[in-house]
């Protein structure tokens, strides 16, 4: 994957991510909650991946 690709899910992640922990926290669902904390944390991955593929210009 590029570096445009990477960041757009990472950025997708992190949203759906806080999105699951917001419904989570407010019907009081610790597994939701604990399943966006994990998208959001996957996406944020996926984000400096983008990042540093940007800084190596796509050579890795």
């Amino acid at each position: 994957m590029g570096e445009l690709t990477d960041k757009a899910k990472g950025l997708a992640n992190e949203a759906a991510g806080n999105t699951k922990q917001a419904i989570g926290k407010a019907t009081d669902n610790e597994r939701l909650r604990q399943d966006g904390v994990a998208q959001e944390r996957k996406g944020e991955a996926q984000n400096l991946t983008g990042k540093v593929k940007g800084a190596l210009g796509d050579k890795i």
